[in-house]
Formats: structure tokens, sequence, C-alpha cells
């Protein structure tokens, strides 16, 4: 019987650092080494359209990172938009650990049901207060909140409207926006 070998963040950060992993689209999931997909056009405008709206509402409030790492205990991945504290230089020799993390954007279109299984429950399991998945497909906004035994106790399906993150419930995201319409 054979058994999958699982990767630590430091191991993982070594085969970076020697570049064994240069050039290649790879995230760390739970111990593995993930290719990630490839994206479409609209799956780029749409993350484009996200960072930008985040960045004009919430200015000095967070750092808004598109596309790159974030360190939980076994898994390095890359969201499409991570809302973190601020200021930038917090990250000048880590990522963001989850702490540091007010909210988690994924962007889905062929990935769909790895965002809401794997990646959702290492999220969880690293008590992500707060993550939403963008279903390109169906032009919803999954948000998933308030992480208990390895599950999210509050899960909203927005496809219009305005949306209050836990981390600033004082402001108002448009949803409309959030999905490109």
């Amino acid at each position: 019987m054979y058994s999958l070998a699982k990767w630590s963040v430091e191991d993982y950060h070594k085969m970076i650092e020697a570049g064994i992993l240069s050039d290649r689209p790879v995230e760390l999931i739970a111990g593995e080494i993930l290719q990630m997909s490839p994206e479409c056009s609209f799956h780029t405008s749409i993350n484009h359209i996200g960072v930008t709206y985040l960045r004009a509402i919430l200015g000095e409030k967070a750092v808004i990172r598109e596309a790159h790492p974030i360190t939980l205990t076994d898994s390095e991945p890359e969201p499409d938009i991570a809302i973190v504290r601020s200021p930038y230089n917090l990250y000048f020799n880590h990522h963001p650990y989850p702490e540091d993390i007010y909210w988690l954007v994924e962007i889905a279109d062929s990935t769909l049901s790895k965002d809401l299984g794997i990646k959702r429950t290492i999220y969880t399991n690293a008590n992500i207060q707060e993550y939403w998945v963008i279903d390109l497909n169906s032009k919803i906004l999954k948000v998933f909140q308030n992480p208990q035994t390895n599950e999210y106790q509050i899960k909203k399906d927005y496809q219009t409207g305005f949306i209050s993150p836990l981390s600033f419930p004082h402001i108002n995201l448009s949803v409309n926006t959030l999905l490109g319409n």
C-alpha cells in the first residue's frame, strides 16, 4: 500500500528558494503541491474589478493582495484576493498568517468544486473568519463566516444588494460590482 508524502510549509519554501518550482504555477494545499488552473479572461477581469473596488473603498484600512500566498499550518494557497492588516511592510519577511487576514476571496469558474471543497476546508481549519467565493457561472457571491468545529456556521448567497464584511461592519460593498454587473 502506498501513501502520499505530505510537504511542510518549510519544505515548500526550501523548494521555492532552490528554484525547483520556478515557472510552475503551483500552491501548497493541505501538504500537497497542486498545479493551479489557468485563468480565463473573464476571471482575470472580475479579479481586477474586485481588487480595484476594494482598494478604493477600504483605502489604508487594509492591504488588498492579488493572487499572492498566505501561510497556513500545512498550506500556502494563493487566493485570488486577500484582504489583510495594514501596513504592507508587515509582509516583507513572511506572507500573511491567519491572524493577519480579514477575509479571503476566490473567483471560481472551473475551480468551483476546489474552492468550495478543499480550499473552504483549509480556510475553516485555519480559523479564517470570512471567506467569499465569486461563482462566475451562476453569478453568485457565496459568503462563509464564523468558523467553528471545522465548518463555517453562516453561509449566504448574494446575487444583488450590499454586503458588510465582518471586519468592517460599517462599510457596504456592492455585490453587483463584485460580480461584474
